[in-house]
């Protein structure tokens, strides 16, 4: 059965992200098939608006997007797969071409919605969640970076929520999720499948009353740690920022900390500087950035990718035991980290060179 299934009601296009055993981990073909929906969609005067929800291993709704398919990166880079650079490529792109649409595009974001589920939801003209909402940004317990433009639009959270995330990878849910500005409304669950067959019948007048009828939400975690989020995310380094958390006894201090430990040092110091960056490009900018950063991310430092190993420790090994290089967060220097800034190809042979 497809990955990705498509019908229009209405002057509504629809599509279900069908591939619930994996969470709707983005293929290769899915974002190839998504492409082609939106474009095609894009161009044609019948079709009014978008709307995109996950299938759940129970059915429709429940999950949305775990991120994109780190097993088949962990394959394909071991493999010399081509297609690990046409995923990046491609993805980038569609995010890109989500963000810039013309056309409202929905997104039912219930249950997972982490790193490339981010990046096919954040460009959305309204962004739904409910009570079942897990949100992240994972990556650099993988030994990653925020990407999908995540430069981006975690650099336009409120204060220095934006490096919180990125940095820790938190999870949050709905009502953290409006406060740092990821989401617009949240609704109940149970009134997910009314709305979606609202579309299905071409029924748009509901979007513009929706923030009337939502749910109550309880007090953000965020906003509870607001003041200290925006202290310590505000300092100008890794270390800085993990110095002085470990200088705090609170309990939320200690626990960020903590968790700052565990993660990828040297993804850390990238990431710290991917959002700093990228609080001043515009979109199609920072893709280009976090395109030359993927690519360094598998071939810079060959036989020591971070990645490849952060994946192997959390999916395909399973030990939970990621050997870093460096190990520690006072072991990485700037030598080490700007190269992840430079830029592989030439402006002209740039693969994201055409996005406007």
């Amino acid at each position: 059965m497809s990955e990705v299934l498509a019908e229009v009601g209405g002057g509504v296009g629809l599509i279900t992200l069908n591939r619930p055993k994996a969470l709707n981990a983005l293929s290769l073909s899915m974002i190839r098939d998504l492409t082609a929906l939106l474009l095609a969609w894009r161009d044609d005067a019948a079709i009014r608006a978008v709307a995109i929800r996950g299938h759940g291993k129970d059915g429709p709704f429940g999950a949305f997007s775990a991120g994109g398919d780190i097993r088949f990166f962990h394959q394909a880079i071991h493999a010399g797969d081509p297609r690990l650079e046409d995923f990046f490529t491609e993805e980038y792109r569609l995010n890109h071409l989500i963000h810039g649409y013309g056309k409202p595009y929905l997104t039912f974001m219930d249950g997972i919605v982490m790193g490339g589920g981010m990046g096919i939801s954040q460009g959305a003209s309204l962004r739904l969640v409910t009570e079942r909402t897990k949100m992240a940004m994972p990556e650099t317990n993988i030994g990653l970076f925020p990407d999908v433009g995540g430069g981006y639009f975690l650099s336009r959270c409120p204060g220095r929520v934006g490096e919180y995330l990125a940095l820790t990878g938190h999870m949050i849910g709905a009502a953290d999720a409006l406060a740092a500005g990821l989401a617009d409304a949240v609704v109940e669950s149970a009134r997910l499948p009314s709305l979606w067959t609202l579309l299905q019948a071409g029924d748009l007048s509901w979007v513009d009353g929706l923030h009337d009828t939502a749910s109550p939400l309880p007090t953000a975690p965020l906003l509870t740690h607001r003041d200290a989020i925006d202290r310590y995310f505000a300092l100008p380094t890794v270390h800085a920022i993990v110095s002085a958390l470990e200088s705090d006894a609170t309990p939320w201090a200690t626990e960020t900390a903590a968790l700052l430990r565990k993660r990828s040092p040297l993804m850390l110091h990238v990431t710290l500087e991917q959002v700093r960056r990228g609080r001043a490009l515009e979109l199609a900018d920072n893709l280009r950035m976090e395109r030359d950063m993927v690519r360094h991310c598998f071939h810079l430092r060959p036989g020591a990718s971070e990645t490849v190993e952060g994946i192997r420790a959390l999916a395909i090994d399973k030990d939970q035991q990621p050997r870093w290089n460096p190990a520690r967060i006072e072991d990485v220097t700037p030598e080490m980290v700007l190269p992840f800034f430079e830029s592989p190809w030439p402006a002209h042979a740039h693969p994201l060179r055409h996005l406007a």
